[in-house]
């Protein structure tokens, strides 16, 4: 059996070769012994050689090299022999990378496992002192570390990105990280040193104890985060047993200080909360048009072009409300002038209905888009945009005061009612509307513009041409002449 020898630094390197040219040379596993670190000690059979060079290339996943990048730090001392054992089945069989049910496989996942959290450990408590002049040019650091695995060579990287203007040193019993003049550079392992006092531990101890928070203290999570075993070599940790023993009293002490009153001026801000909600527009009508151009109730005003308010006779009997603008509506400042606007003027006049008698509007009184190149696809106002736009539409039966309202879909017909739902079963039905004024459920014109069958057009269009009639004899509104 031969026994292959890797170096303590470099080692995954040198496992990577090696394993190359035995594999190339076709060397079975039980063959092999992997040592790394001082000499091991020979057993009867055992010789010692150089790894043979690569006679052919030798491909295996891309995945597989990543995963012995990581298990070769790992401090198991079989870690090699069974790399190499799988790599050998690998070399037949490359679907093994995706087989979760190999028990090889799954080892050698919980391996890399442990040497990616070790990693994380190690980046989260090494903790440096000072060991040279802080006049110095390039200030010099030292850290003693205890890690689970062999994680210094692979981790030293991270310190040398993130302290690369002081030097430093990480010593580890197996492998110490040396940091100077900008070079990083790897020596055998170190006895722990005599680290000088850092007089900037004290700050940072009262740094700890103020962030600590006694009220959300969970000792096992603390400890499953922060083991004990690396407690020795952490300055802050010499508050903990303290922190956690005082947190009961911290915590009721904190919950008893706590304020039990909203401050004063919360009732206040309530209180015109409410009322602006509950009000409606008090100032002239004249001057509805003005105040509903500067409406920023809803984020809808940042992209429209314009708020579009309604439009008809002041003292109308009948209100016929839609969703909301278009995009010629919002160009233009008027309700109803785009092609849904268009068929409802056509359907109103087949329906003895005036435009010039009933007062228009929507819902929504800005336009809500989605951008397609040059257009602008309409998309339908959540309940909260019309929640927040309600407000003006309140004001506009207010003004108005209508004997009747016929609400145009199914956003109208919430605003209206405070229910959208099922708008083809309720249509033609009279139900009870804001400030108590009956309301006549219809479908949208839009809606009949976006059916696609011809004959389902016609159907729909006679269906709004009946409820828009209805409508005008509940109101009292004379014929129009055609």
């Amino acid at each position: 059996m031969q026994v292959v020898s890797l170096p303590s630094i470099g080692t995954a390197a040198a496992w990577r070769d090696a394993a190359r040219g035995y594999l190339s040379a076709g060397v079975p596993p039980e063959d092999l012994r992997w040592h790394c670190g001082a000499q091991a000690e020979a057993g009867l059979f055992d010789t010692a050689a150089a790894p043979p060079a690569p006679a052919r290339p030798v491909a295996v996943p891309r995945s597989f090299v990543s995963l012995a990048e990581s298990v070769a730090w790992h401090s198991d001392p079989a870690r090699f022999d069974r790399l190499y054992a799988f790599l050998w089945r690998l070399r037949d069989a490359p679907q093994l990378m995706s087989d979760r049910g190999d028990t090889q496989l799954a080892h050698l996942r919980r391996m890399e496992k442990a040497v990616h959290r070790c990693q994380h450990k190690m980046k989260a408590f090494v903790r440096f002192r000072e060991t040279g002049s802080p006049e110095a040019a390039r200030r010099s650091f030292a850290a003693w570390f205890e890690p689970e695995h062999r994680t210094v060579e692979p981790t030293a990287p991270f310190f040398a990105r993130r302290f690369g203007d002081m030097d430093w040193r990480i010593l580890t019993p197996d492998v110490c990280a040396v940091f100077e003049g900008g070079v990083l550079r790897f020596e055998p392992g170190a006895p722990k040193p005599g680290l000088p006092e850092d007089a900037s531990e004290g700050l940072w101890l009262t740094y700890f104890r103020n962030i600590f928070n006694p009220a959300r203290l969970k000792v096992k999570a603390m400890q499953s985060e922060m083991p004990k075993k690396y407690w020795r070599n952490m300055p802050e940790t010499a508050a903990i047993p303290e922190l956690i023993a005082t947190a009961p009293a911290r915590a009721r002490a904190m919950a008893e200080a706590a304020p039990t009153l909203p401050p004063a001026r919360t009732a206040r801000v309530q209180a015109a909360a409410e009322q602006a909600a509950a009000e409606h527009w008090a100032g002239p009508q004249d001057g509805l048009a003005a105040a509903l151009a500067g409406c920023t109730r809803c984020p809808l005003h940042g992209a429209a072009t314009q708020a579009v308010p309604g439009e008809g006779p002041q003292d109308a009997a009948l209100m016929l409300v839609g969703e909301q603008p278009g995009d010629r509506e919002d160009l233009t400042g008027r309700p109803f002038v785009g092609p849904a606007g268009q068929l409802l003027d056509a359907v109103a006049a087949e329906a003895g209905v005036a435009r010039e008698a009933v007062y228009l509007t929507n819902a929504v009184k800005h336009f809500k888009f989605r951008p397609r190149g040059r257009r602008r696809l309409h998309q339908r106002p959540d309940a909260g945009e019309v929640q927040r736009c309600r407000w003006w539409l309140d004001a506009e039966i207010s003004l108005v005061r209508p004997r009747l309202i016929v609400a145009m879909g199914a956003t109208a017909a919430l605003a209206l009612t405070g229910n959208g739902g099922k708008l083809m079963t309720r249509r033609g039905t009279v139900e009870t509307g804001r400030q108590g004024v009956p309301v006549l459920l219809t479908l949208h014109p839009a809606h009949i513009l976006r059916t696609p069958d011809p004959a389902a057009q016609v159907q729909l269009r006679e269906l709004l041409r009946s409820d828009l009639a209805a409508a005008r004899e509940r109101a009292g509104l004379a014929v129009a002449e055609g």
